[in-house]
């Protein structure tokens, strides 16, 4: 076979590019992928040319025995391409993070898989659609509604007022809603540790104001975190 045909350099050039240009988008979204990207196009490309140009390297065997089937060859593929998807799924809190990377993952492989197989019309349409999608996350993200979910804990002095009931008035009176409270006592701490829907950052900074002036709190955290 030669090692420069068109058939196999262009496929493997332009899965690389996809993986690339898909890769590059997330990290730019500080999810560092892009060498991640880059292979599981490039391997799935690979993978699949040896299932299309079987005949290439099964010289030995009888040509009336050869079944070229390069879907069992995507079968194999998407199977472990789950597993690595899994792998880059996990969560935090009310967050599942790694979802998109692991679905861009997904259909990296996807277009790996058609420009192995020849089909560079629909992998091509497929990588713009893809990029187009991935891209369009900060638009969603400025405009879309979301509910906003803060973890949210303060440290009070031993033997000052406040009380399960009224650190979630507290928060109620900064437009917060309690999901959770939990209370502990540690020496000379009380805390309060809550989960509340309605964060906003006037929110936040109406708590930081109203705690950094109170001379029985100690200490405080607002975490927050998309629902």
């Amino acid at each position: 076979m030669d090692l420069l045909d068109p058939d196999l350099i262009w496929p493997i050039a332009a899965a690389t590019l996809a993986g690339a240009i898909i890769g590059a988008e997330r990290e730019y979204r500080a999810s560092p992928r892009l060498r991640t990207h880059i292979l599981v196009s490039l391997s799935c490309c690979l993978l699949m040319l040896s299932a299309v140009h079987q005949m290439a390297w099964l010289t030995d065997a009888p040509v009336d025995v050869i079944r070229i089937d390069p879907v069992r060859m995507a079968h194999g593929i998407l199977t472990g391409i789950g597993f690595l998807c899994g792998g880059v799924i996990f969560r935090e809190g009310f967050n599942v993070r790694g979802l998109t990377t692991a679905a861009s993952l997904w259909t990296t492989a996807t277009l790996g898989m058609l420009f192995g197989i020849g089909f560079y019309q629909l992998a091509i349409f497929g990588g713009v659609a893809t990029f187009a999608v991935l891209a369009a996350v900060s638009v969603t993200e400025r405009y879309a509604p979301q509910q906003r979910i803060a973890h949210i804990r303060a440290t009070y002095r031993r033997g000052s007022a406040m009380t399960l009931g009224g650190f979630g008035e507290l928060l109620a009176a900064k437009g917060l809603k309690s999901i959770t409270i939990d209370e502990a006592l540690d020496g000379d701490q009380h805390s309060f540790t809550a989960i509340a829907g309605g964060y906003t950052e006037g929110c936040a900074e109406a708590l930081a104001r109203d705690w950094s002036a109170d001379a029985h709190v100690t200490g405080f955290e607002i975490r927050p975190q998309q629902a």
